[in-house]
């Protein structure tokens, strides 16, 4: 579900990186979507979208290495997430 306006995608989308239900994932995905969503084209949004769509649990596992992402995952954006590292702000 999609919508047309990339920039209104783009607010949902980080909006859902930012609400995952669990604060470590709040945390990483949103810091993540803070630093790469505004330059993602709109093949890279609706694969950001699909990770957004996996379980914490899953994705935890992808970034500490217990497992490797299945093939259906294993693109540039999975990749730009595992390398990403979260650094708190400065408050």
């Amino acid at each position: 579900m999609s919508s047309p306006d990339p920039d209104i995608r783009r607010k949902r989308l980080f909006y859902r990186a930012w609400h995952r239900g669990t604060r470590e994932a709040d945390l990483l995905l949103g810091s993540f979507a803070e630093a790469y969503l505004c330059a993602f084209d709109a093949a890279q949004l609706d694969r950001f979208e699909a990770l957004l769509e996996c379980p914490d649990a899953e994705l935890f596992d992808w970034i500490n290495v217990r497992a490797a992402p299945p093939a259906e995952y294993d693109h540039d954006v999975t990749r730009m997430l595992l390398a990403f590292r979260y650094r708190p702000r400065a408050t």
